[in-house]
């Protein structure tokens, strides 16, 4: 089976089953946004004894081993990776000026940025249009769907969810080789990124609510805020958790 059949078999797959478990779960209290709450809850509760485990406690001792100067420069080199990908979506999402921005920034950072690992094209005031295939859909009227927490990687959506396998076709790690140096940098991004949500752990951690609703809520408050940057609204800062990096 080739990779385009496997994505278009499983985008559909993923959103049926959603829809099923979502017929299943509903109630006269759930909030219509989440009505798939008691599996996104127990899922949840996995991902959180997993990072507790597992990547919570590397992510701290990369952030106290590693010099700020070197993490600043893997997240700028992941950015600006991103941002190729970003480029493609704004096409799609006939944003002219968007995917130029992106398409410049890619240019410019790759050259003259040491591949990406100085934000050049930041400091001279290109800015950053973060988009995805999910963004892309939304742009033309998909609507988001239910919330859903995927194993491992968390907060999503029915439709997020069901288009993850082109975002990664369209993720520039891919074309890293040999496999291992590909796998290295998956590696690399998840602990960076979770590093720098440290400091968003703390704040969850000592506030006295419902991390699922919480976390629910700015996830949800984020894609949406995202999506309405197809009416030139896009907030590069907005929804994000505060950090401690």
């Amino acid at each position: 089976m080739t990779h385009r059949n496997f994505t278009q078999r499983l985008a559909p797959a993923l959103a049926a089953g959603a829809l099923l478990l979502a017929g299943c779960a509903s109630g006269p209290g759930a909030d219509p946004r989440d009505p798939l709450e008691p599996y996104n809850r127990s899922m949840t509760r996995f991902n959180d004894k997993l990072d507790d485990a597992v990547l919570a406690p590397v992510a701290t001792a990369y952030r106290d081993i590693t010099p700020r100067p070197v993490r600043s420069g893997v997240e700028n080199f992941f950015g600006n990776l991103g941002d190729a990908w970003s480029f493609v979506n704004s096409v799609l999402q006939l944003r002219a000026r968007d995917a130029l921005d992106s398409l410049v920034r890619v240019n410019v950072n790759t050259v003259f940025g040491l591949a990406g690992v100085l934000d050049i094209a930041s400091e001279m005031g290109i800015e950053r249009h973060k988009q995805d295939f999910g963004l892309t859909l939304a742009r033309w009227g998909v609507p988001a769907g239910p919330y859903f927490v995927l194993p491992l990687l968390g907060p999503s959506t029915v439709r997020d969810a069901s288009v993850f396998p082109i975002d990664w076709y369209g993720d520039a790690v891919r074309q890293f080789d040999p496999v291992g140096t590909r796998y290295t940098l998956y590696g690399l991004r998840i602990v960076d990124k979770r590093a720098r949500l440290l400091g968003a752990s703390a704040v969850l951690g000592g506030a006295a609510l419902d991390r699922y609703s919480f976390t629910r809520d700015v996830y949800l408050g984020l894609r949406s805020g995202q999506a309405g940057a197809a009416d030139g609204e896009y907030d590069q800062d907005g929804g994000k958790l505060p950090q401690d990096y």
